[in-house]
């Protein structure tokens, strides 16, 4: 995709995800055959629902409906989130992973796999896991030492206070629906 169809679809499309509290995190038109398909990434500190993206979806099109931003040529407009496997990159990135199991690559060497407990504008306060039985362990690391991260997939995390207070919220909701 050309930097200018980039700006204007940015330029055309911020307005309406901004209007809905949700952060445009990508921007995306790829060749699909004949056609084109222009994904629109959105995120928020809630997380982004199906209805949502949905309802975003019908908005996007009849705005670039109106324009000429995608041509003439056909294309499939969709409307997601980020992916749990996505990298993380900004700030409210690594705020939204606060509890979450990460995976890091040092600019030093090396690997680091550890649970975000913290984050500020510096770096994040992480815990290690123990290896073979021993206590985990606190580290700070600086955004400056990360060169790259994504959040690691967890199948089989026990639960802790927060995910018991969660579950509780939603079976409370469910009774009361």
């Amino acid at each position: 995709m050309s930097t200018t169809q980039s700006e204007r679809l940015r330029g055309l499309l911020e307005p309406l995800i901004a209007a809905r509290d949700l952060d445009l995190e990508e921007i995306e038109v790829t060749p699909a055959g004949k056609r084109r398909v222009l994904r629109i990434v959105v995120d928020s500190d809630e997380g982004v629902q199906l209805d949502e993206c949905a309802a975003l979806s019908r908005e996007a099109s009849e705005v670039l409906d109106d324009s000429d931003v995608m041509g003439g040529a056909p294309y499939t407009l969709e409307v997601t989130s980020p992916g749990a496997d996505r990298p993380l990159t900004e700030l409210r990135h690594y705020r939204r992973a606060v509890g979450r199991l990460i995976k890091a690559q040092l600019h030093e060497g090396g690997e680091l796999v550890a649970r975000i407990t913290a984050v500020d504008e510096s770096g994040l306060d992480l815990e290690v896991p123990g290896v073979k039985g021993r206590k985990p362990t606190a580290r700070r690391v600086s955004f400056d030492e990360i060169a790259k991260a994504r959040v690691e997939l967890e199948f089989n995390r026990k639960s802790d206070k927060r995910d018991a207070q969660h579950d509780e919220k939603i079976d409370e909701n469910k009774e009361e629906a």
